[in-house]
């Protein structure tokens, strides 16, 4: 089980930062990720984290404003996201998958929630 939290609104050019808590186990063996969702579009990456940290990807559109980070001890994952513009409006969800690495969201079969992020202009 996914559990999400810190969404919320925020202007443009703010900060916010989501956390994600997860009930599985072994928490260290997941490849973790965050995913958004826009109103009227498809779910997509936001960026991934494997589960030693050894590697991270970042979708070029949150690349340099957006740090995904994890603590294996604590289940948690944590994604920092900076320079927020409009366009970051969605409802950010957290994702696992057990197994190979991977950054595709059909590859994640352990979904949260969601949280709702809106950026105003």
């Amino acid at each position: 089980r996914l559990v999400e939290s810190g969404g919320g609104l925020v202007q443009t050019g703010g900060s916010l930062g989501l956390s994600c808590a997860a009930s599985v186990h072994p928490f260290s063996r997941y490849t973790m990720g965050w995913f958004r969702q826009a109103p009227g579009k498809e779910r997509e990456v936001v960026a991934v984290i494997s589960w030693g940290s050894h590697t991270t990807y970042y979708s070029d559109s949150v690349k340099g404003r957006f740090t995904i980070s994890r603590d294996n001890a604590k289940n948690t994952i944590s994604l920092q996201m900076n320079s927020l513009e409009p366009d970051d409006t969605a409802v950010y969800y957290c994702a696992g998958r057990q197994g190979s690495y991977s950054a595709r969201a059909a590859d994640f079969r352990l979904w949260g929630q969601g949280t709702q992020v809106t950026v105003s202009s």
